[in-house]
């Protein structure tokens, strides 16, 4: 979809609050992190908005917002390395792995830039 990027930027100007700001920057480390990711807004609904998408070769991860959290939903997630233990949440999940960010908390840049590449070097061996 041509438009996720401005769905995206009128997503994290609607919140206007600490998770607006948490989701902006978590885009920004995932864009420095691999330039070729795509934005996408999947999910559509009546009872939902829809939800950003970051993808290359496949589906990377989610950034849902939440009252407290912004969490990010690794599709594959399951199956990347996390020595640093970003993954905080969907920890029984048999594929996906999530990371909760809530309000205050500092995201460990370096450590989910390379959580990200992982999952996209993940999506290239299919």
């Amino acid at each position: 979809m041509d438009d996720a990027p401005e769905l995206i930027d009128n997503r994290i100007a609607e919140l206007g609050d600490w998770r607006g700001r948490a989701l902006s920057e978590v885009r920004r480390i995932i864009r420095e992190a691999d330039p070729e990711i795509v934005e996408e807004w999947k999910w559509v609904k009546p009872t939902n908005p829809g939800t950003p998408v970051w993808s290359h070769n496949g589906g990377i991860c989610t950034g849902e917002t939440y009252k407290n959290a912004v969490k990010l939903t690794f599709f594959k997630g399951a199956a990347l390395s996390d020595p640093t233990g970003l993954f905080n949440s969907s920890l029984e999940g048999k594929v996906r792995r999530a990371i909760d960010i809530r309000e205050d908390e500092k995201i460990d840049e370096a450590a989910l830039k390379d959580l990200i590449r992982r999952a996209v070097a993940l999506n290239k061996e299919k």
